[in-house]
C-alpha cells in the first residue's frame, strides 16, 4: 500500500470518527431531546415588549399624508399621498429640561464615556442664549438665566438643543436603558430615536384621517373660546392662549393616541433630512427620507411663537441640523416588534 493510500484511509477513518462524535454530541439528530425534530434553539425566553415610561403605543395604520388644508403658501411640498405606518412607541409630550437635564447630567459622571466633558459642554449642553439672538430687541435675559436651570420651568419642554444633541440623547436613553435590562437578563429594548417625519404626521392626526389639527375641527378654540394649543393666536398676541412663552409640558388636551402637543408649545426635531420633493421619492411604507449629505432637517408642528398654520398637522418645515432655537425641540419614537395589526399592544 503506497503512501497516497494509507493517508486516504486515515482520512476516512477520522472523518468517521469525528461523525459518530458530533452524533453524540445531537449535532446530527437524537441526541438533544428533540428526537431529531425541527423544533428551534431550546432555551429562549419568549419576548415581552412593555411600554416605556413616559411613552403610549401609536398602533400600525394606513392615512393621507399631506396638507389638510389648502396650501396657503403656495408651497407645492407636501401633496396628500396615501401610506401605511407600523406600529412604534412615542414619547407623550415633548422631552422637558428636566429629563433633558438628566442626560447631562448622567453623561458628566459617566467617567467612561468616550464624548468628554468638553463635547458635553459645547455640543449637548442646551443653547441659552437662544432666547436672547432669535429675537431682535428682546427682553430675554430671564429667559437666557433661568429656562434651563430653574425649578421654575422644569416640567417645560426643553429647547436650544439642535438635531445632532437630539440624537445623542436618543443614543444615551436606549443604552441607559438596555443596560440596566441587561443587569436583570433581559433582552434589550428597540433603540430609541427620532421620528420619521410620516410617524410624526400620522401620529399627530391621532387616528383621524385628513384632520387638520390634531383635535380634529378646523378651529383654534373649543366651544368654550379657550384656545386648544400653546401658539401666536394674533398679530403682537402670544397670551391669550394663557402663556406668553412655552407653557408646561400636557398643559393641553391629549389627541386620541394620548399625545400631548403635537401641535404648538415647540416644533419638533424628526429624523428626515429636508427635500421639496421628498413626499412622491419615499417608499409609500414607513416612508423616510435619509440625505446625509443635506444639511436641512424637518421640523414639524409649530410652536409658541408661530400663527395657526404652522400647527396643522401637514405643513412641513425645517431648519438647519447644527441650529439652536427658542422654539424647537423633539420627542423620541421607538419601533414596536410585534404583531403590525391591531391596537392590542
Amino acid at each position: 500500500m503506497n503512501n497516497k493510500s494509507v493517508l486516504k484511509n486515515v482520512s476516512l477513518s477520522l472523518v468517521f470518527v469525528a461523525t459518530l462524535f458530533l452524533q453524540g454530541c445531537g449535532l446530527f439528530g437524537g441526541g438533544a431531546g428533540d428526537q431529531g425534530e425541527l423544533v428551534g434553539v431550546a432555551g429562549r425566553e419568549g419576548w415581552y415588549m412593555s411600554v416605556p415610561y413616559g411613552m403610549v403605543p401609536v398602533p400600525a395604520g394606513t392615512f393621507h399624508m399631506g396638507q389638510a388644508d389648502e396650501d396657503v403658501a403656495h408651497s407645492q411640498i407636501n401633496f396628500n399621498r396615501q401610506v401605511t405606518i407600523g406600529g412604534f412607541y412615542m414619547d407623550d409630550t415633548e422631552i422637558t429640561n428636566n429629563e433633558y437635564r438628566q442626560f447631562i447630567t448622567r453623561m458628566f459622571e459617566d467617567s467612561a464615556s468616550t464624548l468628554g466633558n468638553d463635547y458635553i459642554k459645547t455640543e449637548l449642553y442646551p443653547d441659552t442664549t437662544v432666547w436672547m439672538k432669535d429675537f431682535t430687541h428682546h427682553l430675554g435675559d430671564p429667559m437666557q438665566e433661568y429656562y434651563y436651570m430653574h425649578p421654575a420651568f422644569d416640567d417645560y419642554p426643553v429647547v436650544g438643543v439642535d438635531w445632532e444633541a437630539a440624537k445623542v440623547f436618543s443614543k444615551w436613553r436606549t443604552e441607559y436603558l438596555n443596560s440596566y435590562r441587561e443587569s436583570l437578563g433581559e433582552f434589550p429594548m428597540p433603540a430609541f430615536r427620532l421620528p420619521s417625519e410620516a410617524e410624526w404626521e400620522y401620529a399627530a392626526r391621532g387616528g383621524r384621517d385628513m384632520a387638520k389639527y390634531p383635535w380634529g375641527n378646523p378651529y383654534v378654540r373649543n366651544a368654550k373660546g379657550c384656545m386648544l394649543a400653546n401658539f401666536k393666536p394674533g398679530r403682537g398676541n402670544y397670551f391669550d392662549d394663557g402663556f406668553a412663552y412655552t407653557a408646561p409640558t400636557a398643559a393641553y388636551f391629549a389627541n386620541d393616541f394620548g399625545l400631548y402637543d403635537m401641535s404648538g408649545n415647540v416644533s419638533e426635531w424628526c429624523e428626515d433630512a429636508y427635500n421639496p420633493a421628498s413626499v412622491p421619492l419615499v417608499w409609500d411604507l414607513n416612508p423616510t427620507f435619509f440625505d446625509e449629505t443635506e444639511p436641512r432637517k424637518v421640523i414639524r408642528g409649530g410652536s409658541w411663537k408661530d400663527i395657526a398654520y404652522y400647527l396643522e398637522t401637514g405643513t412641513r418645515a425645517f431648519e438647519n441640523k447644527d441650529s439652536t432655537r427658542a422654539y424647537i425641540g423633539f420627542r423620541c419614537a421607538m419601533t414596536y416588534l410585534g404583531r403590525s395589526a391591531g391596537s392590542e399592544f
